[in-house]
C-alpha cells in the first residue's frame, strides 16, 4: 500500500466542527474522514458525501435470497422428491412463502452486515491507522488528504483559524492491512513534515 500525508485537525465541539466542515470543503480540500465519538447528523451532508447505496444492495441480496428459496423448493417437490400431500398440486407457491420470506429476509441481512462491513473496512485481525487516541473518545478529530500539490503548513494555519485546538500532519497507509495492534510501527506515528 503507498503512504500518504494527511493533516489531522482536532476540534473539541461540534458547533465549531460544521462550520470548519463548510469553510473546508469550501476551500477544496479533500476529506479522508471525520471521527466522532458520536453520530452527527448532518454530518455526511456537510462534508458533501453521496447518498449510501447499501439499500440498493439490500434489495439485490432480498431477490437472491427470493430466487434461491423460490427455485430450491421448485426442484425439491416437482422434481427431486415429488409427494402427493393432501392432494396439494407438487409447485404449491402459497404455501411456501413463509419459506421464502424468512430466506429473503436472511440473504439480505446477512448481505447488508458483509457489504457494510466491507465498505467500511472492518474485519477481525485487520489493522487500521488511529489518527488520535481520542478520536472516538470526546474529540471530533478532522482528517484531510495531502495531494501533490497542498501545503501542510498552510492547511495546518487554515484548520487552527477555523477552530482546531490541535493541528498534525501524519504519514500512513491508506486503507486496511493485516496487523498487529500489540506491536508499534515507526512508520505509523505521528510526524511533523516541515
Amino acid at each position: 500500500m503507498a503512504l500518504k500525508k494527511f493533516v489531522v485537525g482536532c476540534f473539541e465541539d461540534e458547533k465549531v466542527l460544521f462550520p470548519a466542515v463548510a469553510k473546508v470543503r469550501k476551500a477544496g480540500y479533500k476529506f479522508h474522514d471525520i471521527y466522532t465519538p458520536f453520530p452527527v447528523h448532518g454530518l455526511d451532508k456537510a462534508m458533501g458525501l453521496r447518498e449510501t447505496s447499501l439499500h440498493t444492495a439490500g434489495f439485490l441480496y432480498g431477490l437472491i435470497g427470493t430466487t434461491t428459496a423460490v427455485t430450491f423448493m421448485t426442484w425439491v417437490f416437482t422434481k427431486d422428491w415429488p409427494v402427493n400431500i393432501g392432494g396439494k398440486p407438487n409447485f404449491a407457491l402459497p404455501a411456501w412463502i413463509p419459506i421464502t420470506f424468512e430466506m429473503t429476509v436472511l440473504c439480505a441481512a446477512v448481505g447488508m452486515v458483509l457489504t457494510f462491513c466491507y465498505i467500511c473496512q472492518l474485519a477481525p485481525f485487520v489493522k487500521r491507522h488511529h489518527f488520535h487516541p481520542r478520536a472516538t473518545d470526546d474529540l471530533f478529530v478532522m482528517v484531510i488528504e495531502c495531494g501533490d500539490k497542498t501545503n501542510e503548513k498552510e492547511l495546518s494555519s487554515f484548520l487552527s483559524s477555523v477552530g482546531a485546538t490541535e493541528v498534525n500532519t501524519q504519514v500512513a497507509e491508506e486503507g486496511w492491512w493485516i496487523g498487529r495492534y500489540d506491536k508499534e510501527q515507526d512508520l505509523y506515528k505521528e510526524t511533523t513534515i516541515a
